[in-house]
């Protein structure tokens, strides 16, 4: 369990701070099979990662990946089905101050928000998507750029995420990091967000836990 004081928090989306497996799967899986495509080799490659990065890395050209990657968004932002908050993820942003949290996603802004909405939890006032960055996750672009809006230095974040791919992003970023429902074998670990409370003194958040 995460404790310390920290500038500012830093959240993924997606198996994150909500779940949104079952609409990805629904989507993906159809792209694999209308593509001749191994579904399970395809919905494997997805997590923490940019559309456009797993098309590429599937072997599409760039122009290909860019237009499939637009039609696949476009089939995600239109299905909120089966999209839920993890436990207790309302209750703690809801203890965070809104000038020291964000959200950096590789989803694009609509599909952030709408999935946001979906689930009953807030929409930050810095929201970083893939539409923001030049480079996708693992890349740290998308950390350091939430905490250079949100004003703080990224060495005093702390990050939560849940794939390789970003816990890897957070680490290069370097933050300290929180794995969320995956192996513990980051700076800290959180099955969700039950037993976790956020105080904020000053300019600090005090992050605790009660087990």
């Amino acid at each position: 369990m995460p404790e310390g004081v920290f500038d500012a928090i830093l959240f993924d989306m997606d198996g994150t701070l909500l779940d949104s497996s079952a609409v990805t799967k629904r989507v993906w899986r159809r792209w694999a099979i209308q593509h001749n495509r191994n579904a399970e080799d395809v919905i494997a490659m997805l997590h923490g990662r940019r559309a456009i990065d797993t098309l590429l890395a599937l072997g599409l050209d760039p122009t290909e990946a860019e237009r499939e990657a637009n039609a696949l968004n476009l089939q995600e932002e239109s299905d909120m089905d089966g999209v839920i908050a993890l436990p207790g993820a309302q209750q703690f942003l809801a203890m965070l101050p809104a000038s020291r949290w964000a959200i950096v996603t590789s989803s694009t802004t609509v599909l952030a928000e709408r999935r946001l909405h979906a689930a009953g939890l807030p929409i930050p006032g810095v929201l970083v998507t893939c539409e923001d960055v030049m480079e996708g996750k693992p890349s740290p672009q998308g950390f350091r750029s939430a905490a250079l809006r949100l004003g703080v230095n990224i060495l005093g974040c702390l990050v939560f995420e849940d794939s390789p791919a970003g816990i890897a992003a957070g680490h290069a970023a370097g933050a300290k990091v929180c794995g969320v429902g995956v192996a513990p074998e980051e700076d800290y670990w959180v099955e969700d967000y039950h037993g976790l409370s956020a105080e904020y003194f000053g300019t600090k958040i005090w992050i605790r836990s009660s087990s």
